[in-house]
């Protein structure tokens, strides 16, 4: 079972930046498409940002559109969260997902077979 890593979280306050990192155990992200998605205290898991390993179009949610950029380290093998101009309601558990979603599902949780445990991000006012 192949195990994704997030790291990169912390406590900032609003209008800081701050970039999350995803590395797989299997080195893998090659023919898939990589997720963000978040979780806050009391709500769902939403969608934030996907892009596909190979490169190709973004997806984001409406709510980090120009604030959020997701990208990949190819000399790294990671996937990248960049995020900027941070807002207190981006609190959340981050996580990282990898599937075989298409554009028609890429904002679906169950389009994903393989998730990281969280990494913690908390925006202060």
């Amino acid at each position: 079972q192949v195990e994704l890593v997030e790291s990169g979280g912390g406590l900032v306050q609003a209008g800081s930046s701050l970039r999350l990192s995803c590395a797989a155990s299997d080195n893998s992200f090659g023919g898939y498409t990589v997720a963000w998605f978040r979780q806050a205290p009391g709500k769902e898991r939403e969608f934030v940002g996907a892009m596909r390993w190979t490169g190709g179009a973004a997806y984001y949610a409406g709510s980090v559109k120009g604030r959020f950029t997701v990208s990949r380290d190819r000399a790294a093998n990671t996937m990248l969260l960049q995020m900027d101009n941070l807002k207190p309601e981006d609190t959340a558990v981050y996580y990282c997902a990898r599937g075989r979603a298409i554009a028609s599902t890429v904002m679906n949780r169950a389009a994903y077979a393989n998730w990281g445990r969280g990494t913690q991000v908390t925006v202060s006012s």
